[in-house]
């Protein structure tokens, strides 16, 4: 659930905070008083209450992991089904009554040491006085992931018996854990309770809890949420008026939900707004409460991240164009190794005897011959009973037939399959012993190199693409397997062996005996003497999942068996218990090879076994009186479980123990434990053997067994601070970080070992300094089979002093193992290279993280076994994430308490802060063949979205240390000399632009035969629809379309103007208007709004264009036409039949109050008599209709349009586009506000074209409509919007054959422009041109216009201009509102696309929005804008001029300080082209950035939305959408989600990553909606304040909301 940060040691003050009741959930169940709830609070804390201090605990009792932890743990046996010898589940929280004092056996942790739990909740402790209250996610019911029913069972595959009654604890630390851990009261604060969880207790409970309404209590008094609590929220959100028709999919509900708080600009301040505005006493207007439930836990995250940081950042980030990461100082008091070089280690030589055989199968030839009666191979069944035994001369016999068999009958004699020296997999489940070792000693004795490799059960299995990477990189084509096992492989439908996933094709071959050959007399295999060749190849896999193959020569295979039998002091007839793996490691070097060299008799005790009976392995010890045992501690620990079943159980016969993972640093405790338990039954102490070992390497070293009441080595107890810094200190002041770790014996004969740096060079080591270690062995592997690249790297490594100069050209093999020397030359190992975290420079091991994590209590959440640890590479730094395997049992609650825990434990122990915690459904995470962790598939799932956690909290503002100090902004001056300063370069020109002249009345003759037209024309739009209803009354100014394409009306001049007279009839008769009021035209998009239009301009009265309200969603949309109706003191309504119905229908009296419309005219039933006369204004500059429309920001704003501006844009548009009576274009715009409008009602009627027009909502039921009129009327110039452009590109890009074989052809269009207020959308426009390509569109046809509301039109593309151009920014210079050109490709760039060409009579001019004074060529600034047409001011009832003043008439602070300015609003630049204009002089491009008002400021740098929402939507292939914005300094992110539910939780690191690593921000909150949440206006624009004000005031029903810590 993201968030949670961990708590800190300098937090608020206490004043400050409050704290939580207790939530037991005992506590909560069912109805409960006060009172009640008291006496049962107090019953059961009483076992909890601090009654010691401290604990005194005799020996370290630990459960411990598998060999290489969470990389490979192997999972526990039983953890379903309890184990017989576990007494009933009662786990930490069940009553005192209870806890009983219990022999240490009694435990199924993994992982653990008393004092590594005593440890964590000592640290955990600390935090008790912290009380942070942590916002806990919000998630919809339906987004709690159950598992399968299945799956409800605990996973069969975790690494340690989940059964809780082994989860009791002794007495002592019970008190002293609970004494640490009380209750949630420091952790989640009261407030959460009161105004989140229980106000929506759907949203935030599992599983259906009922809670109970804990009496009130004080909120937080943070001087933050007092300011907050006051703020008004700016730019509250009305809906777009301007969007009616669902433009994306289901769009209609969301995107006009009205918030009762809208901003109107140009309203009066102390004006009377009760339908409208919610005001507060004093006239201002109210924000969002901040009691309600997102911004109260807002609150809270925004009190958690008012603590430090781990470390202060230090100055950086002047304000220049490069940028580089926050790099921290180096701390004076950071421990460094003092010690002198170490000096390499030697081990005992390697003794000779005289009977060593000269290779393996020469031995194995040895007992075949003379001891074949001898067993050497003892397989049990799954209930732990011997099922057969192998002797010696079996196992040769057989081996023999296997040998002849692969060389002689495999092929022809000409042509054999097989030759000496090929590849071949061995392909053999652990439970058949027997069949695995004949296969690999029949390989060795034909001379084949075998491969042995785990079963793949499916076409999927995790890593199974590694796998067949091996495979091919050791030219495997050859599988040999048993007839059992082959049966068991997946089959395709025709019987065949499925081809798995990234392998190459094999050939697969059964060995069961009644398949093989018996030799002729006269074969024998050739035994040579052990050389150099590759014997056999180990399979290995590194750390990012890759599988490669280690190569074992003969002689090293031979040296090796020599070393252990010495090492481990091998006697010939022994006996020995195996419990591991015996393909590959210790199973395979002890259990198979060694064995046969000495003729010892190995009983295989295989996994199926130890998850069926976890005692079955001491059994055998016991019957065989078996003298040497090979284990994990994994096994160590399940013997523990279940040994109280085996009373009379004799381990005196071993002699030696050897525990294969006792390089492990958690081993130690899991070693004291079993001894603890076993000791009564004869076992002695120095028994117990841990070795370390690696692929590469084989055995590094192994401790040998001790004389009898010999001292047993000793610890080393080392501080887990020095070790992050790489240097080995004694642990003395904070035993919480203390990391007990026990030797792992002395260095193999024969061999040298010595300590390397892990990274760079391989200097050798000072003796108090943690490194890798190298060995020089002619008992190691000699290469990665195949890769001789990565070969070089591990195999042949030649030391380097300090100097730099090589110790002497012996090559050494790295073993992936980090340790150091102790005194008497003991080896320590203290973790692995691939469970290495470097963070920060530090390094931790993913071993210790889990520890940590295992020890917070209670471990009621998560399964133990089941946890992996691995590190994410964000924003040039390692990031720690954690991913474990949630109990379905586990509630929410639980689980998030769990996770904040693990964040503090972790932080308090390790002091390094986690990146990401996440919980994922039982049974889900990918298994290695062996039911651990597979690591690097996990940490694939993760950066690929396919994880699917139920739960995630996510730690960016924590861990995130090396961001960029924020900008600290300059404070401006005031002279015109400092203004000049960086904004004019000297030698630079003026960034400023403009269009060519308007000219003359351009039909100059026309006007001369019609001498009763002098230049009115160019004032009056309805004396031009007169004058062409006269002059040519049967010309077709208008075409309508409906759905299937076909003109269901039409007008000419003649028709609409007479229409419009009887508008003007009706308005006069039944409206009793006085000229100037204004009139709202509610029409939907057609010819009835045109004529309505022209009707009110005859009657002189002022219309006023207003997108219908929706019928289907009245109450969103109603109230937004009551706004406007009321803000612009509309006289009167004319509309439709069917539309004043609804207007005064019951549906819309619950919304807004019908009694209180104006008078509305229904323009259906019109009179049949003309008007008296046309109105004609008096001057030019009079009033032609109000513009209304909601900005991006929230904004609705009204301009006004005079006559004379509306004819000086319509010759504007004419001149730009060479519009002419001939002329046809196609209009597939919203025809309700700005340039939309322009050309749906206006442009036709002043130049005399055809317009044929496409309401956009016929698109959705019929998408091919627009491109198939384009190519139908072979239409040259067309306009549409961004979301008409949208809707193709998604609807119709994969039916682009399907087009044009109904003939669709679009190489008629000139120009397709994109009529928008905002930066050109490159990458739509892109893909539109690319997809239609094949259906004749020109690539140079698409083009953009730009607008603004204080002027509609100042730029669009039209025929004579040159081709828009496109330019690189740099992004991290427009944040610092500088441009910065870059090549194509550039990191961190940014493309922009002119908005096209500036519109004849429009000056641009580039201006410091600060101080006011005009910037040079490619500078970023304000746009503003001069030109004829401009809006004369915002529509204002009694005149707010302040506004007028500052957008409208507006001078520059010096420059040209005469002439008058409109602001746009927007950001952008000028850039000075190589291309000409239609003048012939350079053209000036305009580029438009963003606008201003809608930026968002972070850190002191300005960001564009726009820029943030196209990274998250590249972050996740279900991100259908998104937007952003920030509340209180946070940035929130809303995404919407295309696909399954249950990837909403996989939305958010993938989110928080991408905007760290691209924009450097740290995202506060990722909220997670359904397709279409996100509103969007009639142009494509995202409405994000409204969003905002809907996420704030809880109506968008997330699937998830996080809040990142």
């Amino acid at each position: 659930m993201t968030c949670a940060r961990t708590a800190r040691k300098k937090t608020l003050p206490k004043t400050k905070t409050v704290c939580f009741g207790w939530k037991h959930a005992d506590a909560l169940k069912g109805d409960i008083t006060q009172k009640g709830y008291e006496k049962k609070r107090a019953r059961l804390l009483a076992p909890f209450l601090p009654q010691i201090t401290s604990v005194d605990l005799p020996l370290p009792d630990v459960q411990q992991q598998s060999s290489s932890g969470p990389t490979s743990g192997e999972p526990s046996p039983a953890s379903s089904d309890r184990s017989p010898a576990s007494p009933e589940a009662s786990g930490p929280s069940s009553s005192s009554g209870g806890r009983r004092n219990r022999s240490g056996g009694a435990r199924d942790d993994r992982y653990r040491s008393d004092i590594h739990t005593e440890a964590v909740q000592a640290a955990l402790a600390k935090h008790k006085e912290e009380k942070m209250a942590l916002p806990m996610p919000t998630k919809r019911r339906s987004a709690f992931v159950q598992s399968p029913v299945d799956n409800c069972t605990p996973p069969d595959t975790s690494s340690a018996s989940e059964d809780e009654g082994s989860l009791r604890r002794q007495a002592t630390l019970s008190a002293a854990l609970a004494q640490s851990l009380q209750s949630p009261d420091y952790w989640i604060n009261r407030s959460v309770q009161s105004s989140s969880t229980s106000s929506s207790a759907s949203s935030t409970l599992s599983h259906g809890e009922n809670k109970t309404q804990t009496q009130p209590q004080p909120q937080p008094t943070s001087a933050l949420a007092d300011i907050l609590a006051s703020t008004r929220i700016e730019n509250s959100v009305p809906p777009d008026v301007t969007s009616y028709t669902p433009e994306r999919g289901s769009r209609v509900e969301s995107r006009v939900d009205l918030p009762p708080n809208a901003m109107t600009r140009g309203m009066p301040r102390g004006q009377s707004r009760t339908s409208m505005l919610d005001t507060t006493a004093d006239g201002k207007r109210k924000g969002v409460p901040v009691n309600s439930r997102v911004s109260t836990k807002i609150q809270q995250l925004l009190n958690t991240l008012k603590r430090p940081k781990r470390q202060a950042l230090s100055e950086f980030f002047l304000d220049d164009s490069e940028e580089i990461v926050e790099v921290p100082q180096p701390d004076p008091n950071t421990p460094r190794p003092e010690g002198r070089q170490i000096i390499p280690v030697k081990g005992e030589p390697l003794g000779v005897v005289s009977n060593w055989p000269p290779a393996l199968q020469a031995a194995l030839a040895r007992w075949g011959a003379t001891q074949a009666k001898s067993p050497a191979l003892t397989a049990l069944d799954v209930t732990g009973k011997p099922l057969y035994t192998l002797t010696y001369g079996k196992l040769w016999s057989r081996s023999l037939k296997l040998a002849y068999t692969l060389l002689n009958k495999l092929g022809t004699k000409n042509e054999p399959v097989l030759r000496p020296g090929d590849r071949v997999a061995l392909v053999y489940p652990n439970s058949d012993p027997a069949m695995f070792w004949v296969a690999f000693y029949g390989c060795l004795l034909a001379e084949v190199i075998p491969v042995p490799i785990e079963v793949p059960l499916s076409r999927q299995d995790a890593g199974s693409l590694q796998i067949g990477f091996l495979l091919g990189s050791c030219g495997v084509g050859l599988a040999l397997t048993s007839e059992i096992c082959l049966k068991g492989l997946p089959k395709t439908p025709q019987g065949e062996i499925m081809q798995f996933k990234g392998w190459p094709r094999m050939k697969w071959v059964v060995t069961d005996t009644k398949y093989l050959t018996k030799p002729s007399k006269d074969w024998q295999p050739h035994i040579p003497t052990a050389n150099t060749d590759t014997a056999y190849i180990e399979y290995k896999a590194s750390k990012e999942g890759t599988v490669m193959g280690v190569a074992v020569s003969k002689i090293a295979l031979l040296t090796h068996c020599q070393a252990l039998t010495q090492a481990c002091n091998y006697c010939e007839g022994e006996t020995l218990v195996n419990v591991l793996d015996c393909k590959k490691d210790m199973g395979l070097w002890h259990g198979v090879l060694t064995s046969v060299m000495n003729r010892i008799h190995t009983i295989t005790v295989p996994y199926a076994v130890m998850k069926a009976c976890p005692m079955s392995w001491v059994q055998r010890v016991h019957i065989h009186k078996a003298r040497v045992a090979l284990v994990k501690c994994r096994d160590l620990h399940w013997a523990m479980m279940a040994h109280r079943d085996q009373r009379d159980t004799n381990l005196s016969s071993i002699r030696m123990l050897i525990v294969a993972d006792g390089a492990n640093p958690w081993s130690v405790s899991s070693c004291d434990a079993f001894l603890n338990v076993f000791q009564s039954h004869g076992l002695k102490p120095e028994v117990i053997c841990p070795c370390a070992s690696s692929p590469e390497a084989l055995t590094v070293a192994i401790r040998r067994p001790g004389a009898r009441g010999a001292a047993l080595p000793a610890r080393a107890i080392l501080s887990m601070g020095g070790l992050s810094h790489g240097v080995i200190r004694v642990n003395t002041e904070d035993k919480n970080s203390a990391l007990t770790v026990q030797d792992v014996g002395h260095v193999m004969p024969g061999a040298l070992m010595c300590i390397v740096k892990p990274d760079g060079p391989p200097q050798l080591c000072k003796t108090d300094e943690i490194g890798e270690i190298v060995l020089n062995s002619r008992a190691g592997g000699t290469m990665y089979y195949g890769l001789p690249g990565v070969t070089k790297n591990t195999f042949e490594v030649i030391p380097v002093n300090q100097a730099g100069a090589p110790l002497g050209e012996i090559l050494f093999t790295r073993t992936g193992l980090l340790g150091f020397v102790g005194p008497g030359s003991l080896v320590f190992v203290v973790g692995k290279n691939e469970g290495l975290l470097t963070v920060s420079g530090r390094r931790h091991n993913a071993d210790d993280l889990v520890a940590t994590a295992l020890a917070v209590e209670p471990v009621k959440t998560v399964y133990r076994g089941r946890i992996a640890v691995f590190s994410v590479t964000v924003f040039y730094d390692e990031r720690i994430v954690i991913v474990a395997e949630q109990r379905p049992d586990a509630s929410e609650e639980d689980s998030f308490q769990w996770m904040s825990r693990v964040l503090q434990a972790i932080d308090s122990i390790h002091q390094v802060g986690l990146y990401c915690l996440a919980l994922v459904p039982a049974n889900t995470l990918p298994k290695t063949p062996l039911g651990g962790i597979h690591i690097s598939e996990t940490k694939q799932n993760f950066l690929e979205g396919n994880l699917h956690p139920c739960n995630i909290l996510l730690c960016p503002h924590t861990c995130v240390t090396n961001l960029p100090k924020p900008r600290q902004k300059q404070p401006v001056g005031v002279g015109p000399a400092s203004i000049m300063v960086g904004n004019l370069v000297a030698g630079k020109r003026m960034a400023q632009a403009a269009g060519r002249e308007l000219g003359v009345l351009e039909e100059e003759g026309l006007v001369r035969k019609l001498c009763s037209w002098p230049t009115m024309m160019h004032q009056f739009l309805s004396e031009a629809l007169q004058w062409r209803a006269q002059t040519d009354p049967d010309h077709v100014l208008y075409v309508l379309l409906n759905a299937k394409g076909v003109a269901v009306c039409t007008a000419t001049c003649s028709q609409l103007h007479k229409r419009a007279e009887k508008i003007t009839s009706a308005l006069m008769e039944r409206g009793g208007l006085n000229t100037g009021d204004n009139v709202v035209l509610l029409y939907p998009p057609g010819i009835d709004l045109i004529a309505a239009f022209y009707g009110c301009l005859y009657a002189g009265v002022i219309p006023v264009t207003v997108r219908p309200p929706h019928p289907q969603n009245l109450a969103a949309t109603l109230p937004t036409v009551r706004m406007i109706i009321d803000v612009s003191k509309a006289a009167c309504i004319l509309t439709t039949q069917p539309l004043m119905r609804i207007l005064r229908s019951r549906e819309a009296a619950a919304s807004v109050n019908v009694k209180t419309w104006p008078t509305i005219i229904d323009t259906d039933d019109l009179p049949r008599r003309r008007p008296p006369q046309l109105y004609k204004p008096p001057t030019a500059e009079m009033l032609a209709y109000l513009d209304f429309s909601v900005s991006t920001t929230g904004m609705l704003t009204g301009v006004k349009m005079s006559h004379s501006a509306v004819s000086t844009l319509c010759r504007s548009i004419k001149l730009q586009c060479e519009l002419y009576s001939s002329r046809q274009i196609a209009i597939c715009l919203d025809p309700y506000c700005g340039l939309g409008f322009v050309q749906w009602c206006l442009s036709s009627v002043y130049s005399g074209h055809q317009s044929i027009l496409i309401p956009p909502m016929e698109l959705e039921l019929s998408l091919p409509l627009w491109l198939s009129t384009l190519s139908q009327y072979k239409i040259r110039d067309t306009f549409c919007s961004y979301s008409v452009m949208e809707l193709c590109t998604k609807g119709l890009g994969t039916q682009t054959d399907a087009l044009k074989a109904r003939g669709v052809n679009l190489s008629c269009v000139r120009s397709c422009v994109v009529i928008a207020e905002e930066r050109p959308r490159l990458a739509l426009t892109q893909s539109f041109s690319k997809l239609f390509k094949d259906l004749g569109l020109s690539p140079r046809a698409v083009s953009t216009a730009f607008g603004s509301r204080v002027n509609l039109a100042i730029c669009l593309q039209g025929t004579a201009g040159p081709d828009p151009s496109t330019v690189y920014v740099d992004m991290k210079s427009l944040r610092h509102d500088r441009v910065r050109l870059v090549e194509r490709g550039a990191p961190q760039s940014l493309s922009l696309m002119e908005s096209g060409t500036i519109l004849p009579g429009v000056r641009v001019i580039i201006v410091n929005p600060e101080t006011r004074g005009p910037l040079g060529d490619s500078h970023l600034g304000e746009i503003w804008v001069q030109s004829p047409h401009s809006s004369s001011g915002y529509y204002t009832i009694y005149g707010e001029e302040s506004l007028q003043a500052d957008h409208f008439n507006t001078r520059l602070s010096f420059g040209e300080p005469h002439t008058l300015w409109a602001r746009t609003g927007y950001l952008g630049f000028v850039k000075r082209t190589e291309l000409l204009g239609s003048t012939g002089d350079r053209h000036d491009a305009l580029f438009v950035v963003g606008q201003l008002d809608e930026t968002l400021e972070l850190r002191g740098l300005r960001y564009h939305p726009i820029d943030i929402e196209t990274s998250v939507s590249r972050a996740h292939r279900s991100i259908a959408e998104s937007a952003v914005f920030t509340w209180t300094n946070l940035l929130v992110v809303v995404a919407e989600l295309a696909g399954s539910e249950q990837e909403a939780l996989d939305l958010v690191p993938l989110v928080t990553n991408v905007v760290l690593e691209e924009h450097h921000l740290i995202v506060g909150v990722v909220v997670v909606v359904d397709p279409g949440v996100i509103p969007i206006n009639s142009r494509g624009e995202k409405q994000r304040m409204h969003l905002r004000d809907s996420f704030l005031a809880d109506q968008l029903d997330p699937i998830y909301v996080a809040y990142n810590m």
